[in-house]
């Protein structure tokens, strides 16, 4: 998986990008070395909002886009609460890929089984 960090308002060291870089390494696991992740931090300079920073995560796979954005008074604690949830999305949308190819929840018509008619009941015609 590719990982691109960047910051608005804000510089990005090596130490963030590292921390970056371990925390996302579960949500690696999970999807195809193709996909791309970018991760965003934001730094709110108004002395009036308590959570300063925003940490922004697009994982971009095929065929679907997938976001998390939170917000915390360290730009490490709001990577460690995107992480978290861009995990829960990568963990559903594979289990709604697999359910899928098994053939999904809903049954056909041609699936269904037919209702047995000679052991039961007869309705009068």
């Amino acid at each position: 998986m590719q990982i691109e960090v960047k910051g608005r308002n804000t510089q990005v060291n090596d130490e963030l990008r590292e921390h970056v870089e371990k925390r996302f390494t579960k949500v690696a696991k999970q999807v195809s070395e193709l996909a791309r992740l970018e991760v965003e931090l934001k730094e709110e300079k108004n002395p009036a909002i308590a959570e300063k920073v925003t940490a922004e995560a697009t994982l971009v796979l095929k065929g679907v886009t997938l976001r998390a954005r939170d917000q915390a008074s360290d730009a490490r604690h709001a990577i460690n609460l995107c992480e978290e949830e861009l995990s829960r999305q990568v963990k559903r949308h594979r289990e709604k890929r697999r359910g899928r190819r098994k053939g999904g929840a809903a049954e056909s018509i041609r699936t269904t089984a037919a209702p047995d008619l000679e052991g039961g009941t007869q309705a009068a015609f």
